[in-house]
C-alpha cells in the first residue's frame, strides 16, 4: 500500500509566519524526485525556491498563485513511490517546519547566549524580523523550456514580459534579471511568439481568457456598480458619476507590505518617541553635492559625537548597546513596499564610498537579489523621504535602534544675514528617539551636530 506524506510549509529562515506562492513548478497528478524544485514562494525579502521533501506523485496543491500559506500550513500532499530515493527519517532539511503540536519540555539553559544569538539574527524590513545569517543562493530551472531564477520570473510577470521570448544571455541559456529588463524597454528585440504562450511564460493564456466575462446586472447592481469589463487598453472603465462609491474586494496585504504592517505595529507598541525637528542651512553647498551621502556622512559625525543615539535598546533587560561602527539603514521605497538595507560600516567610507554603497543596496532591493542578510543589523536609519514631498516627519523607530533621521524636501527660504537677508537652500531635519534609550538632550546635541555638518562646504 503506497503511502501519503503532507508536506508542511516550512520557515523559510527569515522567521516570518507566512509566505505567498509565486510558482508553482509542477501540477497535481505529476511525478517529482526527492530536492527538485517544488514552488517558489515570496516572502517579505525574497523568492525563494522551496525543493520537494519527497519523491512520488503530487496529490494536492495548497493554492494557487498569489495566495498565502501560513507557515507549518500544509504546502502540499504526496504519494511515495518506494522505487524513487526518499530523505532518511529524521534526516535534516535544513528549515525548521511551523509545528503546531506542543513540544516536549526543554532542560534548562542559561538564557542570555541564546538571547544573543537571536539577536544577532534579527533583521528589518523597517522592522524586527528574523533571518537567517546563511545567504542562500537561488538555481535556475527550466520551466516551460525558459530557464531562469524565480526571481526573474518574478520580475518578468511585473514587466508583463513573455521569458519565452526573451533572448537569455546567463549561464547555460538562463534568461537574467538584465535580459527582462532590456526586452521591457526594448519590446521590438523580443524574439517570435511562441503558440500559446503568455506574458512571464507561465504557460497558454489569453487577455481574452484572463478577464472574467461581463454578466448581466440587476437593476439594483447597475445602479451600485461603477465599473465594467476591461477597456481595449486592458483599463477597467468607469462608467457612473465620480460620486458614487466603487466597491471591490479587499486584497489581503502580502511579503514585503504585510511584514511592514506587523512590524510598525510591534514598534508602535513598544516605543517611546521623541521627535525633534530644525532646518539646516545649505547654502555653502557647492554645484552637484549629492544630498544623501552628504547626509550618511553627518549622521556619521553625530553618531561619533553622541553615541548614544547609534545605540540598541532591550526593553524587556533595561539594557543599551553602544557601537563603534555606523551602520546606517537607508529607507528604500519600492512598488511592493519599504525595504531597508543596511549600509555597511558608513563611517569609513568617503562620499564615493557611500554614493557606491546606496547604488549597488538600491539595485540589490529591486531586483529582490538582496541577501536577508543586508537587510538586518543596522545601528541607526535614515529616510530621505524629502526627494518627493514633505518637510517634517516623525519616523518610526523600530527596535533595537533607538534614533532615525527623516530628510524632507529642501526649500529656499529668507535668512538674515549681517544686517541684511539673503535667499538660503534649508534642508528640514527630524530626529526620532526611543526616549526610554535616549535623553533629549542627547538628541538635541545629535541634531545640532548633524546641522553643524550639513552646512560646511564639501
Amino acid at each position: 500500500m503506497s503511502q501519503t506524506k503532507n508536506f508542511n510549509l516550512p520557515d523559510l529562515g527569515e522567521g516570518l509566519p507566512d509566505a505567498t506562492i509565486v510558482e508553482w513548478f509542477v501540477k497535481e497528478g505529476d511525478v517529482i524526485k526527492l530536492d527538485e524544485p517544488l514552488v517558489a514562494m515570496e516572502t517579505a525579502k525574497a523568492v525563494v525556491e522551496v525543493p520537494s521533501p519527497y519523491s512520488g506523485k503530487v496529490l494536492k496543491l495548497a493554492g494557487g498563485a498569489g495566495d498565502i500559506v501560513v507557515t507549518g500550513h500544509v504546502l502540499a500532499s504526496f504519494e511515495l513511490d518506494p522505487n524513487l530515493p526518499q530523505r532518511a527519517e529524521g534526516q535534516d532539511t535544513g528549515h525548521h517546519h511551523g509545528a503546531p503540536a506542543e513540544a516536549a519540555p526543554a532542560p534548562a539553559a542559561a538564557p542570555a547566549p541564546v538571547a544573543a544569538a537571536e539577536r544577532a539574527d534579527e533583521g528589518t524590513v523597517v522592522g524586527a524580523m528574523v533571518s537567517s545569517n546563511a545567504v542562500h543562493t537561488e538555481q535556475a530551472v527550466a520551466v516551460g523550456g525558459v530557464k531562469a531564477v524565480p526571481a526573474v520570473r518574478a520580475m518578468a510577470r511585473k514587466l508583463g514580459v513573455d521569458l519565452a521570448r526573451v533572448r537569455a544571455t546567463g549561464a547555460e541559456g538562463a534568461v537574467t534579471m538584465n535580459d527582462v529588463k532590456q526586452a521591457a524597454a526594448n519590446p521590438s528585440a523580443l524574439l517570435p511568439s511562441p503558440t500559446g504562450r503568455g506574458a512571464g511564460g507561465e504557460g497558454p493564456t489569453s487577455i481574452a481568457a484572463a478577464a472574467p466575462s461581463p454578466q448581466p446586472l440587476s437593476q439594483g447592481e447597475r445602479g451600485s456598480s461603477a465599473r465594467t469589463p476591461l477597456s481595449a487598453a486592458g483599463k477597467p472603465m468607469r462608467t457612473a458619476p465620480p460620486g458614487v462609491v466603487a466597491k471591490g474586494q479587499p486584497e489581503p496585504l502580502k511579503g514585503v507590505r504585510r511584514n511592514m504592517a506587523r512590524v510598525m505595529a510591534d514598534a508602535h507598541s513598544k516605543v517611546v518617541p521623541t521627535t525633534l525637528s530644525d532646518d539646516a542651512d545649505i547654502h555653502a553647498w557647492a554645484p552637484g553635492n549629492d544630498m544623501t551621502s552628504r547626509l550618511v556622512r553627518a549622521i556619521v559625525s553625530a553618531c561619533q559625537a553622541v553615541p548614544a543615539m547609534n545605540a540598541w535598546f532591550d526593553g524587556d533587560n533595561l539594557t543599551r548597546t553602544l557601537h563603534a561602527q555606523v551602520d546606517i539603514g537607508i529607507a528604500v521605497d519600492t512598488d511592493d513596499g519599504l525595504f531597508v538595507p543596511a549600509l555597511r560600516n558608513a563611517d569609513m567610507l568617503d562620499a564615493r564610498g557611500v554614493r557606491e554603497g546606496i547604488n549597488r543596496l538600491r539595485q540589490q532591493v529591486e531586483d529582490r537579489s538582496i541577501a536577508p542578510s543586508e537587510l538586518s543589523g543596522y545601528t541607526i536609519s535614515l529616510s530621505n523621504f524629502g526627494m518627493f514631498a514633505g518637510r517634517y516627519a516623525t519616523p518610526v523607530v523600530v527596535p533595537p535602534c533607538v534614533a532615525i533621521v527623516a530628510a524632507g524636501r529642501a526649500r529656499f527660504q529668507v535668512t538674515p544675514v549681517m544686517g541684511g537677508i539673503e535667499t538660503h537652500k534649508v534642508i528640514p531635519l527630524s530626529v526620532t528617539f526611543d526616549h526610554r534609550a535616549c535623553t533629549g538632550g542627547e538628541a538635541a546635541r545629535f541634531l545640532r551636530v548633524l546641522i553643524d555638518d550639513l552646512a560646511k562646504i564639501h
